[in-house]
């Protein structure tokens, strides 16, 4: 049995407050991190200390919060400076006023928060948030750009309402953004430089111009996945069917309503593919003769006779090419689960297939799931699908990269 890689360690942030109305967003941004595992250490400026509690965010973090250069801690060698920025794998300021990031471009410090930056030996997120003006005026363009050249992220801003009733460039970017730019970072690279193509959600199939054959499913998973390719590294290009999901911020979406839409996506990007993984639930069938117009109930009542023609096969159409890519596929069962699991994996010819119950999955936050490869099944137990989805990956980097190296 193949032993599935499990992420990396629990990864330590000291997580910068300064002075700004974003600040707001810094608890459920805190709620977030500690919910991804992520050890939190917060650290403010006084004036942060204006716009939100240290004692919110020490009951979020479950650590005390520091102020203060002269504050006493646990480092034991009267240094926190030193001692916090080396324990960090990343510090994130969020929000960044326009007068600390004029500090970090010059390398002032004049307080824990801003030495702590100076002295780090680990990257640094920075998250703006500021009046649209104050974002605007070239001296910050010009600090914001001594930043990147230094080598430092700049998260955002984003454009929307702002706090003093004005609209423009400035606002923080939301909690959940933040949170995801920092899961990313703390991901292990597994697929730098490789290409993932998912496909995701329900197939449309008309019948007439109102009317159509779908299925229930949500997209929730592939969404998911994708996700978690994005933080293992790779450049990811998701085809979807119809939800009512926010995409991730993949490299390209391409959205699409039936079947064969969706085939001519998948064979349009397939040429520039590492990896597949099919996760749509792809109708097995369409209407043979969809008519433009609703179709009108007849006045006798008689039953109407809908012709069905199969659905192109997707992924079999991939794996039948002369040079697949390494290909992923999914099965959604109402019963037997194994056997028919195996018997779409062989007939297939997949590497991996990922099976598990439509009746407790479909439309869950949560899934059961089970792995089928050449070494034999793997049981992920119920969890949220962004965590089945990042065991997922791992467990692909492992089944390529032994494919790839068999194959040399």
């Amino acid at each position: 049995m193949t032993r599935l890689i499990l992420p990396s360690p629990t990864k330590q942030l000291l997580f910068g407050l300064t002075g700004g109305i974003g600040a707001y967003k810094a608890a459920d941004l805190a709620r977030l991190l500690v919910q991804d595992g992520v050890d939190v250490q917060v650290v403010m400026t006084e004036s942060a200390c204006h716009f939100i509690g240290p004692t919110t965010l020490q009951a979020l973090t479950g650590k005390p919060v520091l102020t203060s250069l002269w504050q006493q801690t646990q480092t034991g060698n009267g240094m926190p400076h030193i001692a916090l920025s080396r324990s960090a794998d990343a510090i994130l300021i969020a929000p960044a006023t326009a007068g600390f990031i004029a500090k970090l471009a010059h390398g002032l410090a004049d307080d824990l928060l801003s030495t702590l930056c100076l002295a780090r030996t680990c990257p640094l997120y920075v998250a703006p948030a500021m009046n649209r003006q104050m974002w605007e005026n070239s001296s910050t363009q010009r600090n914001i750009a001594l930043l990147r050249g230094d080598g430092i992220t700049i998260l955002g801003p984003a454009s929307g309402d702002q706090a003093c009733g004005e609209t423009g460039m400035g606002r923080m970017l939301e909690a959940d953004e933040l949170a995801a730019a920092i899961r990313t970072a703390f991901q292990p690279g597994l697929f730098r430089g490789k290409r993932i193509l998912i496909t995701a959600g329900p197939t449309y199939e008309a019948i007439d111009a109102v009317r159509g054959i779908t299925n229930a499913s949500s997209g929730k998973a592939g969404y998911a996945i994708a996700q978690a390719a994005l933080e293992a590294g790779a450049e990811v290009t998701l085809v979807s069917g119809p939800t009512s999901l926010a995409a991730p911020p993949v490299d390209r979406l391409i959205r699409v309503s039936g079947a064969q839409e969706m085939q001519a996506a998948v064979h349009q990007t397939i040429p520039q593919t590492d990896i597949f993984i099919s996760v749509a639930a792809v109708a097995d069938y369409r209407a043979a003769n969809p008519s433009k117009q609703k179709i009108k109930k007849p006045d006798d009542n008689r039953p109407l006779i809908l012709e069905l023609i199969p659905n192109p096969d997707i992924l079999l159409s991939v794996t039948s090419m002369p040079d697949p890519p390494f290909c992923v596929g999914f099965a959604a069962e109402s019963e037997n689960l194994e056997h028919n699991a195996e018997i779409k994996r062989h007939k297939k010819r997949l590497p991996l297939l990922v099976a598990n119950l439509a009746q407790d999955s479909i439309g869950s936050d949560e899934s059961t799931l089970v792995l089928f490869d050449d070494n034999g099944k793997h049981h992920l137990p119920r969890a949220p699908k962004i965590v089945q989805a990042r065991l997922l990956i791992h467990h692909i980097a492992a089944l390529y990269n032994q494919q790839k190296k068999t194959a040399s």
